[in-house]
């Protein structure tokens, strides 16, 4: 395996990490993001996550953090990724595909709790559906996409649109904002876990 292909892939994930920490724009998104994750649960809220493929699994990895612990101990927080097979597979046979995410948004989200919806097209129509369904159950959106945004950038409420149109590279900028809305809550809620 030539050295060059690793430092490439580096070299690739470095100047996509600069061209994001130089967008202002993208900055204060990230941080409406964090603002709104905190008011949402200083309002008993509940925090409802969805994706497919990677997406799915960044979903799940963020939910975690939120209901268990990320740096240091404290009490959880209500959170839960769109994952449960039985209800995957169940509305997917009945519903179709499409159905997957919107269904158990309808079913469990309520106003005043956040979806944060994760497709690195913005094109995913089962996410684009769930963000539907939240929207008329009075849930707040945030978007952690990619590409151009596609359609679910002009859907979300908060638009993080990663500037890339490869798919692992997005992924990775999605994991990072993951951390930083993570930890962001945590600051907030928190502050004696960071003093």
């Amino acid at each position: 395996m030539p050295m060059e292909f690793i430092k490439s892939s580096f070299s690739e994930a470095h100047s996509l990490v600069e061209k994001v920490f130089n967008d202002e724009n993208f900055l204060k998104d990230l941080e409406s993001a964090v603002n709104l994750l905190v008011t949402t649960y200083q309002n008993d809220g509940r925090v409802i996550s969805c994706g497919n493929g990677g997406s799915l699994c960044d979903s799940m990895h963020f939910a975690e953090e939120l209901t268990g612990r990320y740096r240091k101990d404290r009490r959880p927080l209500g959170a839960t990724s769109i994952m449960d097979p039985s209800h995957m597979s169940c509305v997917a046979n009945d519903f179709g595909y499409d159905h997957v995410f919107s269904r158990f948004v309808e079913g469990w989200g309520r106003k005043g709790d956040t979806l944060l919806a994760i497709s690195t097209s913005g094109n995913s129509e089962n996410v684009i559906k769930a963000v539907e369904s939240a929207h008329q159950r009075g849930m707040k959106v945030i978007g952690l996409l990619g590409k151009t945004g596609g359609k679910l950038k002009d859907m979300v409420d908060i638009p993080l649109v990663v500037p890339s149109n490869i798919t692992d590279r997005i992924q990775e900028i999605h994991i990072k904002c993951i951390h930083i809305l993570i930890e962001g809550v945590e600051r907030s809620l928190f502050p004696e876990n960071y003093a």
